[in-house]
């Protein structure tokens, strides 16, 4: 029988750009911790492959769409009965629905879409901490590449750096919450188990509200 590690925080949220390593970092995090896993479930999202190739015809939908998954899933946490007595772990936040939506909506669509979203969010849950792996657009290129997904080939350099100053601009409006941003430039926590370790270490450390910047890790 496994022994998992004690958690600090139990409800851990770990947000990044498209390519950070977020479902990454989650999964081994819930694997550690014996926690519940949620995952964003981007794949099911039928109007994603064509929102690439044409953006503005399928931002709408795409975005609807993603707003109702996440709300469903995350719905479902609140209601757990296992949310108190067990850890829960994902890889995405709910407001970045808001974030995603202002980049790629139209303003009458946005109006709509965040009436929407506001109503959603009142019944949700707000994550003990919030984890954000923040990784420069080289970085996230070369991992988009990487993992070869045929409807991600089409992402700009310039999309990613206006996804990335939306986080910023989104943490400032998130005081209430612990944000704790680990600049991932040099960090390889897949494949190197010290960095691994180092990110386990600051997870059990206790964070004020606020955002919180660590620019290197230390074990």
């Amino acid at each position: 029988m496994p022994i998992f590690r004690p958690m600090r925080y139990r409800y851990i949220t770990v947000e990044g750009n498209i390519g950070a390593g977020k479902t990454s970092l989650a999964t081994m995090l819930s694997k550690d911790y014996g926690g519940k896993l949620i995952l964003e479930q981007f794949a099911d999202n039928p109007f994603l492959p064509h929102f690439y190739k044409n953006p503005k015809q399928y931002a709408f939908p795409l975005e609807l769409f993603f707003l109702a998954e996440r709300y469903q899933q995350l719905k479902d946490v609140a209601q757990s009965p296992d949310l108190f007595n067990s850890c829960v772990v994902t890889d995405y936040l709910f407001a970045k629905s808001h974030l995603f939506a202002s980049i790629n909506l139209e303003d009458e669509e946005m109006k709509l879409f965040k009436r929407l979203a506001q109503i959603m969010q009142t019944s949700l849950p707000d994550p003990d901490l919030l984890f954000y792996l923040h990784t420069p657009v080289p970085k996230l290129l070369e991992n988009i590449e990487k993992r070869g997904r045929p409807y991600e080939k089409d992402i700009t350099d310039s999309y990613l750096k206006e996804i990335q100053d939306g986080y910023f601009d989104l943490f400032k409006t998130l005081n209430h919450l612990r944000i704790v941003v680990l600049d991932t430039s040099h960090v390889d926590f897949v494949n190197n188990p010290s960095h691994y370790k180092a990110v386990l270490n600051l997870l059990q450390q206790e964070h004020e509200p606020g955002t919180k910047v660590i620019s290197r890790l230390t074990s």
